[in-house]
């Protein structure tokens, strides 16, 4: 028959209580960490992924300075990135088809309004609902194009999760088709081609390097580096370029990939 033991059931039930509680605080250690839904922003996952080794070298070709902001900035000054030689600039508009960034106004027409050339962008979420629906809430909130030569075509905003897993649970090809419903309806309610924001290692990863997109789709690539590095499979160029996250006034600045004038024709279609 067995021995009773008090002290051994005593360390047992604190074993048990220690392993609980370390549980519980990894728990909310995981909460602590995950982001409120709408609190996303372009480049949000590029440095714990690619990492930060640098600001770019001058380039061989003229390149127009640009800024994108969201609402974590609130109200921008403007004038002051104006003055220092930013031309163009992109506001976060919506997340999913659940967020619309209450300091756009703001933002998208403040930029224009001290004379820069200005666009949106829509931060994706494709396991939250379909490609098309979300660029349909994209235009209807303020995503859409105008033919008045100072606004530019939206942007699709497609990196890592912040959220969760970080393809969004999908397969290459379901990403590649999610992404071509959102392009494609974009195209049928603007007439124009959105440009396409992501980040080369996200891209190879998630999409399976799909290079379908680069002969319509204007590349936005993300690297905080001395250079682009190798780009997306297809495009044998970027567009623009957004090198850091710790820039002057707003931090994430953006070289486009042309003088003022290219960035002018963009927006011209």
């Amino acid at each position: 028959m067995p021995v009773h033991r008090p002290g051994t059931t005593r360390r047992r039930r604190t074993a048990l209580f220690v392993t609980l509680l370390a549980a519980l605080s990894l728990t909310s250690a995981r909460a602590a960490t995950t982001p409120a839904r709408g609190s996303a922003f372009m480049g949000m996952g590029v440095p714990a992924h690619d990492g930060r080794t640098g600001m770019p070298r001058i380039a061989d070709v003229t390149q127009t300075e640009g800024v994108d902001v969201a609402s974590y900035q609130g109200n921008v000054a403007w004038s002051t990135l104006w003055n220092s030689g930013v031309k163009w600039a992109y506001a976060k508009a919506t997340e999913g088809t659940y967020y619309t960034n209450p300091y756009f106004a703001q933002q998208y027409n403040g930029s224009y309004d001290v004379g820069m050339i200005r666009g949106a962008y829509h931060f994706a979420t494709p396991d939250t609902t379909s490609g098309a629906a979300q660029a349909d809430y994209f235009v209807d909130h303020g995503g859409g194009w105008s033919r008045d030569g100072r606004t530019l075509p939206g942007v699709l905003d497609i990196e890592w999760n912040p959220y969760g897993a970080a393809c969004y649970g999908k397969t290459a090809a379901a990403m590649v088709s999610w992404i071509a419903d959102f392009l494609n309806t974009y195209k049928a309610r603007t007439g124009r081609d959105a440009v396409i924001y992501t980040a080369t290692s996200w891209w190879t990863q998630c999409t399976g390097n799909y290079g379908g997109f680069a002969s319509a789709n204007p590349l936005w690539i993300a690297r905080y580096a001395a250079d682009v590095g190798t780009l997306p499979a297809g495009w044998g160029y970027y567009t623009m370029w957004q090198y850091t996250s710790t820039g002057p006034t707003v931090g994430d600045h953006d070289k486009f990939n042309g003088a003022l004038d290219r960035v002018q024709a963009l927006a011209n279609g």
